[in-house]
């Protein structure tokens, strides 16, 4: 049983990783529950206080996942538009032009949006771009969550088993 809930730990650990950059999956909540599910194992030596901060942490990223982008965008005086571009642009970037459509998709997308709204090139642009940097600083935020979660259950499962 230990080993299949390491082997769970782990597997939601590098799924989480990737689903920081993949829109598809829950990310930083995937590595949650791969840190939770170690806290199952004999021998686990998971604080109560780690669980708490990364619970705390994850209630933040995910908060600030869906906000920065909209926020951002709003500030640049962007419209609904723009910000449905943005969220449309990185998915057909994702399916169509991986992995860089990834990164350019809610760019265009948000231009493209902005410009439907019938705002000015030079408006557009600088929506695009809030939009961008936007969906940059979260996907930051949750590389890093989930780096830093799965470094601990990697950790936490070499200690386990030695």
């Amino acid at each position: 049983m230990e080993t299949l809930l390491i082997i769970i730990a782990i597997v939601c650990g590098i799924v989480g990783l990737a689903g920081s950059i993949l829109p598809a999956l829950p990310g930083a909540p995937l590595s949650f529950a791969g840190l939770v599910a170690l806290l199952f194992c004999p021998g686990a030596n998971i604080s109560s206080s780690a669980l708490w901060v990364g619970g705390i942490f994850l209630v933040i990223v995910s908060v600030l996942d869906y906000i920065a982008p909209i926020w951002l965008t709003n500030i640049s005086g962007g419209s609904k538009q723009a910000t449905r571009g943005s969220v449309a642009g990185m998915i057909a970037g994702l399916f169509f032009f991986p992995p860089w459509g990834l990164v350019i998709g809610p760019f265009i997308g948000a231009f493209v949006g902005e410009m439907m709204a019938h705002a000015s090139t030079g408006k557009a642009l600088k929506v695009a771009l809030m939009s961008f940097i936007g969906f940059l600083l979260t996907t930051g935020m949750k590389i890093v969550y989930s780096g830093v979660l799965l470094f601990m259950i990697i950790k936490e499962s070499i200690e386990i088993v030695v």
